[in-house]
């Protein structure tokens, strides 16, 4: 049998056969999770849909919420879901497990969750202010940058030779 194996997901593919491993979706993440997982996976969608208007998809591992971009998305692991949310703060609290600078106004924190019953408030508010906090970056763009390259306003300075100086040797 002619064929290959995928080098992303190691599936065996057939010679002709069509295949794409990078298109996924929310059910194909989250089919294998235990009852409590799966019961706090819909306990995370459903507090993000309750914020508003939003896109909801799978992108290969993780499924994003997303505004104009990302505000928080969820990687289903095998004994926990890994929340990853963007604020415009650092937050410590036992519940974060990491908080890394995504860029130059979003900091992003992870935070494990392994049951229903620790999908409630504070994670709750920092969803909700991801969401928020979203809005008013997309709002407030802040300054643009000409477009144009900005002319050098360092004057030129003339090289000269300096001459040795009397009764010195080398």
């Amino acid at each position: 049998m002619a064929g290959r194996e995928c080098y992303h997901c190691k599936q065996w593919i057939e010679e002709g056969q069509e295949h794409d491993c990078w298109t996924t979706t929310e059910a194909a993440l989250t089919q294998d999770l235990s009852d409590d997982l799966r019961d706090a996976w819909e306990r995370v969608r459903e507090t993000a849909v309750s914020f508003g208007d939003q896109r909801i998809y799978a992108s290969h591992k993780s499924i994003m919420f997303a505004r104009q971009s990302c505000y928080f998305f969820v990687r289903p692991k095998r004994k926990f879901l890994e929340l990853c949310v963007f604020l415009g703060r650092e937050v410590k609290a036992p519940q974060v497990r990491r908080v890394d600078r995504a860029s130059k106004l979003k900091v992003v924190h992870t935070i494990r969750i392994t049951h229903r019953d620790e999908v409630e408030p504070p994670v709750t508010d920092w969803l909700r202010e991801a969401y928020a906090f979203l809005a008013v970056t997309s709002a407030n763009p802040g300054p643009k940058r000409d477009q144009a390259p900005r002319p050098n306003v360092k004057p030129k300075t003339t090289k000269t030779k300096t001459q040795p100086k009397a009764g010195r040797r080398s």
